[in-house]
């Protein structure tokens, strides 16, 4: 028998599907392109179509929008100002606080960046717990000797002026005008807090809801930070781990003797088609409208030139740009972004990228058949 290090790249990737293959004809592991769990309430529910919020991907979007205005700053007066609505920008986005909550903080008084929160007072006072990331930006700013002016005035910015910033950094991103306020950011952030498992009534305290969301259950202040805290550290791992994970609403069903093929759409359109046998959709219980998880394991994504395009099988079809190419000694990853801010990564051999003379900034077309395509309640 060979020794694994003397195998060449193609033989590795076919050992490594024939011992999937095999897992799953010993039922050792999940098959028929769904994976059976429990429904958990936190990713199934529905939101009210009253409540305008941003998705995963649109989050992303908007963020990187801000980022790369804050970076095309020419001069250190110019970065100084948008560094402040940067700021403000990442307040917004992860603590889910009100605009004008965050214009009112006194950055010497309202900040424990040594405990990682942010104080908020008024009628709603709490303290609500930020991401590592967040008061790392916050510090620099903060200790940076231009911003010794400014110090108890960082946040102290005309509500009319942050409503146009959003405005201007959503041009271009394909997000719909009425989705770019900070309120939307609110929502969204609540949104994203439930769907990750945070109870509702934590979540409410964090938002700074006054009505209760519930008379049966209630946490300590030290119990909600201690959730939170857990939450923000597993959102860092789920962001760092996850790939090609599609959020949307089942928009299409074709049912067969045998299998089903079901169409999800996620908020800023697009469509992933999977086929699953008829008995897997019955047993979890889809529907028209029902939210799933649509998810698709690197390696079955194929990557295909434009100008090279072949007829081929596969229902999914995703055409964007490279982003990145991480090579390795066997295996590179190719990520691509799509025009509505989608992520694909594909897992292909370092031979395939130099074959196909994959580089940063290429078009290129992600295929991906049906049968590939993982749903999931959770």
């Amino acid at each position: 028998m060979h020794k694994l290090d003397q195998l060449d790249p193609n033989t590795l990737i076919q050992l490594s599907f024939l011992a999937q293959e095999e897992m799953k004809r010993r039922g050792l592991e999940e098959s028929e392109g769904v994976l059976k769990r429990a429904p958990k309430a936190a990713r199934i529910f529905q939101v009210p179509e009253s409540v305008k919020y941003l998705e995963p991907g649109q989050l992303e979007t908007l963020t990187r929008s801000f980022r790369e205005w804050l970076h095309a700053a020419r001069d250190a007066r110019t970065r100084q100002a948008r560094t402040r609505i940067w700021l403000l920008f990442l307040l917004l986005r992860y603590t889910g606080m009100r605009l004008g909550e965050v214009l009112d903080l006194d950055d010497c008084a309202d900040f424990d960046l040594a405990r990682g929160v942010v104080m908020v007072r008024g009628d709603a006072p709490r303290e609500i717990p930020l991401p590592t990331e967040v008061v790392d930006a916050l510090a620099l700013f903060f200790e940076h000797p231009m911003s010794m002016e400014l110090r108890g005035q960082i946040f102290r910015m005309d509500q009319g002026y942050v409503r146009r910033k959003f405005s201007e950094r959503g041009l271009g991103t394909g997000i719909p005008r009425e989705l770019l306020n900070p309120r939307v950011l609110r929502h969204s952030r609540a949104v994203e807090l439930l769907r990750g498992g945070v109870p509702l009534v934590v979540v409410d305290a964090m938002l700074g809801h006054q009505s209760p969301s519930s008379q049966y259950v209630s946490f300590s202040d030290a119990d909600t930070r201690r959730i939170m805290n857990h939450y923000i550290l597993e959102e860092k791992k789920m962001k760092t781990s996850a790939r090609n994970m599609f959020v949307g609403q089942i928009s299409a069903v074709r049912e067969g003797m045998i299998l089903s093929e079901v169409e999800v759409t996620t908020a800023s359109g697009l469509r992933v088609v999977s086929v699953i046998t008829k008995e897997s959709y019955e047993n979890l219980g889809l529907s028209m409208g029902m939210t799933v998880i649509a998810t698709v394991k690197a390696p079955w994504v194929v990557l295909v030139k434009e100008d090279s395009m072949f007829k081929t099988s596969a229902r999914n079809k995703f055409c964007g740009r490279i982003s990145a190419v991480n090579t390795g000694q066997i295996a590179a990853e190719v990520v691509v972004d799509l025009a509505d801010g989608t992520k694909i990564t594909s897992l292909i051999t370092d031979e395939s990228v130099s074959n196909l003379d994959l580089k940063v900034g290429d078009d290129i077309c992600a295929m991906v058949k049906a049968f590939s395509v993982i749903l999931t309640l959770e």
